[in-house]
C-alpha cells in the first residue's frame, strides 16, 4: 500500500464549514476502495483566483490515506458522480527520509590540556 495525499475542493453552497455527512462520505469512498484515512486537515473556505462555473470560493480539505494503487482510478471514477466535490487531486507522499547522522567535527591532531 502507498500513502497518498488527496486535496479536495468542496462546493458547500456558501456555508463556511463542511458537513460531517460529506466528510464521512469521502472517508467511506476511500475505505470502499481499499484504503484507510490517516489524517484529515480542514483548510477552510478559500477564494479562487478566478471565477469558475459561477463559483468564487470553495472549501479545501486535505486527506492523507493509505491505499493500493488501483484505488486511485476507482476513487477518480466515483468522485465524478459527486456534485459536492468540485475538484480533487491525488499525489503520492514521499517516504520519510532516513535520520541524518550528526556531523563529525574535524580534529586538528593537537591535544589540549
Amino acid at each position: 500500500m502507498k500513502t497518498y495525499e488527496g486535496l479536495f475542493i468542496l462546493d458547500t453552497g456558501g456555508k463556511e464549514d463542511v458537513s460531517k455527512e460529506l466528510l464521512d462520505k469521502l472517508e467511506k469512498s476511500i475505505q470502499h476502495a481499499g484504503g484507510r484515512v490517516d489524517k484529515v486537515q480542514r483548510m477552510g473556505m478559500r477564494p479562487f483566483s478566478r471565477d469558475t462555473r459561477k463559483r468564487t470560493s470553495g472549501f479545501y480539505l486535505n486527506l492523507v490515506f493509505d491505499a493500493p494503487p488501483t484505488a486511485i482510478t476507482e476513487l477518480d471514477a466515483k468522485l465524478h458522480l459527486e456534485p459536492e466535490v468540485f475538484r480533487w487531486h491525488f499525489s503520492i507522499m514521499p517516504p520519510e527520509p532516513p535520520p541524518r547522522k550528526p556531523r563529525k567535527i574535524p580534529t586538528t591532531g593537537v591535544v589540549e590540556k
